[in-house]
């Protein structure tokens, strides 16, 4: 894959991740589903294209155990782990521990498996996670301890599916058998302590965000994610905030102050910097 194609569809695989946020905030946010449930409807939603994709491609293809263990108990952690931590954080302070930990997870499993991570690469994500901070710091709020842990297992959970997807043959495939055995799970999780409480708004967004945003923006990703390397992909997902603010804004109608357009700088151009060397291949 050309380094201008991988650009282009990590760019797009970006999008569709700020666009869960926005859609799990109008949805929850608003009441119209509990946070477990929306994770049930969306795991589900998110099976069923995959697996409709699968079979008009040309069947079902099994592909394989090396990653899945860690693939769909990372996919599961980060699905309820970012319900449950909504339940107690705003936000900002949720985003910040999300990516923060995916941060830390990834390139933990950059160095951890050998990667070459240059200076430069080093020096583009401490910029990038500083403009973060910036955008997202609460300004001393005090935080509840539960909901801090439960987003941080979901940054490490996201950070392990996104590590288990470098090695993916097939990625299609892959993703969708992650999600066809995540669904028993966070079903599970959600009949047993979600509130079942659901409207069909909250419901019809549960499965928008399960069928494109989630199903077919996984698959997008773990196409990108062999081109971009474990510390890249890290660098690369600091830029979802960002995007999901523009989009609350634009949506939603939530504000964007001066402070979203200095970190929005900042985060963009530790991602080029860390992205510059080589292009966008994996080095």
């Amino acid at each position: 894959m050309s380094a201008v194609r991988v650009f282009g569809w990590t760019a797009l695989a970006m999008a569709a991740f700020a666009a869960n946020s926005v859609l799990n905030r109008m949805a929850v946010g608003a009441g119209w589903i509990d946070p477990l449930g929306f994770a049930a409807v969306r795991v589900v939603a998110g099976a069923l294209m995959l697996a409709l994709l699968l079979g008009v491609r040309g069947g079902v293809v099994w592909p394989g155990t090396r990653g899945r263990l860690a693939g769909v108990s990372g996919l599961v952690v980060y699905l309820v782990g970012f319900s449950v931590a909504y339940l107690a954080l705003g936000a900002g302070i949720g985003a910040l521990i999300l990516f923060g930990a995916v941060q830390v997870t990834m390139f933990g499993g950059a160095v951890l498996s050998g990667e070459v991570v240059p200076g430069r690469r080093w020096l583009g994500a401490g910029l990038a996670f500083a403009g973060l901070v910036g955008l997202v710091a609460p300004g001393g709020a005090e935080v509840p301890v539960a909901g801090a842990v439960a987003m941080a297992c979901a940054g490490i959970g996201w950070g392990i599916y996104s590590l288990a997807g470098r090695g993916a043959s097939d990625a299609l495939a892959a993703t969708a058998w992650n999600f066809g055995l995540a669904v028993p799970v966070v079903v599970g999780v959600a009949l047993i302590w979600g509130g079942m409480r659901a409207e069909a708004a909250g419901v019809w967004l549960a499965v928008l965000s399960g069928a494109v945003t989630s199903g077919l923006g996984y698959a997008l990703w773990y196409t990108v994610l062999p081109g971009l390397g474990a510390a890249r992909a890290a660098v690369a997902q600091l830029t979802v905030p960002v995007l999901a603010a523009l989009g609350g804004a634009v949506v939603i109608g939530e504000a964007v102050g001066g402070r979203f357009w200095v970190a929005s700088a900042v985060i963009l151009s530790g991602v080029a910097i860390a992205s510059a060397q080589s292009g966008l291949t994996r080095r």
